[in-house]
Order: structure tokens, then C-alpha cells, then sequence
């Protein structure tokens, strides 16, 4: 008898990590980046939904750090670490960072190409590497991650569902 596996949603601007028997799952990934964290041996993973690629300009008085790439990746690991996870055995994949919109050649307008650059720095400041990514393109993705099979599945619109 297959056991049944429980989902755990993480909302845009959100981050989560689950465990063995659970898998994870973010929707509305547009111009926003997906970022999977992973421990292999542990079964132990997260995801960060990356809204935008930097805090600095953030003026809220309560900075949602899941928000953006340079402070969600960081809340992420540190979240992974709680866990027992060693950071030189994380690995990540990323998927998401559409160019939504097509008009204009601002590159404040550019949001999704942002964003990935800025998550693949963020990655490289923490010495994890990138084992796979599904980024670009003009159309939006929801993903789901197994920590176990280390499978991220992706269904973009109108597309064929994906694995990486």
C-alpha cells in the first residue's frame, strides 16, 4: 500500500522545509524564482519563493526576509541547519523567472532575469551549487520537490510537465 504523502505549500514570498514523507510545492512562479535547498543524505529540504532580488530598498518596518533573494536564501539555510544539515553537502535547484511582460526595455522592468541573477549570486556567496535549473521564458511555473528522490517536477502553462 502506497503511503500517502502530505503537501506543503509555500505562498509567494514565503519559505518551508520538509522531510522525508512530505514533498513541497510553491505556485505563481512568474517573474519569481523557486529556490530548492537540499541535504541528499538527510532527506531534509527547503524552498524560498523569491519575490524580488534585493532587500536594500526595502523601507517596511518588518522585513520579510522569504521576500527577497539575498535575505531568503540565507533564512533558508539557517532554517536547514535547525535540522542537522551540514551546508557544504546542500545542493539547489531553481526554476521560475519569467520575463512576464513584454514591453519596454528598462531593466527595472526586467524582474525575472533579476531575480535569477541574483538568486545563482546568492547561491554562489554560499558556496552551493546549482545541479539544475529551469529559468527564463514568458510563462508562469508551479514546482513540487520530493526530498527523497531529489525530484523537482515543474508544470508550466500550456507545457508538458517537467523534472529536473
Amino acid at each position: 500500500m502506497l503511503k500517502q504523502q502530505s503537501v506543503i505549500r509555500v505562498g509567494i514570498a514565503d519559505v518551508n522545509i520538509v522531510k522525508e514523507g512530505e514533498t513541497i510545492r510553491t505556485s505563481g512562479l512568474g517573474s519569481c524564482v523557486g529556490v530548492v535547498l537540499y541535504d541528499e543524505s538527510k532527506k531534509v529540504g527547503g524552498m524560498v519563493h523569491i519575490m524580488l532580488p534585493d532587500s536594500a530598498a526595502d523601507r517596511s518596518p518588518t522585513l520579510n526576509v522569504a521576500k527577497y533573494a539575498d535575505t531568503g536564501i540565507e533564512a533558508l539555510i539557517n532554517m536547514l541547519i535547525k535540522e542537522g544539515v551540514r551546508t557544504f553537502r546542500l545542493k539547489a535547484k531553481i526554476a521560475g523567472g519569467a520575463q512576464m511582460f513584454q514591453f519596454g526595455t528598462s531593466d527595472t522592468l526586467k524582474i525575472g532575469p533579476r531575480n535569477v541573477e541574483a538568486v545563482k549570486h546568492a547561491l554562489r556567496k554560499a558556496s552551493i551549487p546549482i545541479v539544475a535549473e529551469r529559468t527564463g521564458g514568458t510563462k508562469g511555473r508551479t514546482i513540487e520537490f520530493d526530498p527523497v528522490t531529489t525530484t523537482l517536477s515543474i508544470r508550466t502553462v500550456n507545457e508538458e510537465p517537467f523534472t529536473i
